[in-house]
């Protein structure tokens, strides 16, 4: 299997992507030793050597963040490029989306972008892994990683042993689908606390832009 990787963070080395990646790659290569290209789409410079590894791939995965319901720009841009060259009629192509919701739901309109576009473009299409409550991932300790870390290590070692998805991972990771009444009002309570967005904050006042977090600049 020849495999391309494309992270599509716009946080580049420095994103939870790359570690989710990383934990995949970890168990790929328990299982294999094929040969695995990663690359990295914040690197705009270097978009034409992207869209011709896409093309010389046999087997792609494309990794990035949910941003607005949708995509980060570099990634949209990468397809825009691809969607340019002749189809590919074959190319096996998967997708992993991640985000700060905690709830998979919220990443359900981008799966369904991903499957229509694999279908335009006729490729293979592996399906789309979620997994949300991503953000802030790097600032916690192993015990709340344990089982996310583990869950991508055994969808890498699945994937290089079948050349698919494991859908048993797949289904785990998406928990949960939707938040439960109980859960929405404990995050009500911890707003009214300020522990909601302590983590924003703390990002926000490292970035001196605290005081503009309620700033309306397109009003």
């Amino acid at each position: 299997m020849n495999l391309a990787i494309f992270n599509g963070s716009p946080r580049n080395k420095k994103s939870n992507s790359k570690i989710l990646m990383e934990k995949f790659l970890e168990g790929f290569f328990k299982v294999s030793t094929a040969e695995v290209s990663t690359y990295f789409l914040a690197n705009t410079k270097h978009l034409d050597e992207h869209v011709k590894a896409f093309k010389d791939a046999e087997t792609v995965l494309i990794i990035f963040p949910l941003y607005t319901d949708c995509m980060p720009g570099i990634v949209k841009e990468f397809i825009e490029h691809i969607s340019e060259q002749e189809a590919q009629s074959g190319k096996r192509v998967g997708f992993i989306v991640q985000s700060g919701f905690p709830e998979a739901i919220q990443s359900v309109s981008v799966e369904r972008y991903l499957k229509k576009l694999a279908e335009r473009q006729k490729w293979d299409y592996l399906g789309t892994v979620i997994k949300g409550g991503v953000e802030g991932i790097q600032i916690m300790p192993p015990m709340m990683t344990k089982k996310l870390f583990l869950n991508f290590t055994e969808l890498g070692s699945h994937f290089a042993e079948t050349g698919e998805f494991s859908q048993k991972i797949i289904d785990d990771l998406k928990k949960p689908y939707k938040l439960s009444a109980g859960r929405i009002l404990f995050i009500k309570f911890g707003g009214l606390l300020g522990l909601t967005n302590f983590y924003w904050n703390s990002n926000l006042k490292k970035n001196n832009a605290f005081e503009n977090r309620f700033a309306k600049p397109y009003a």
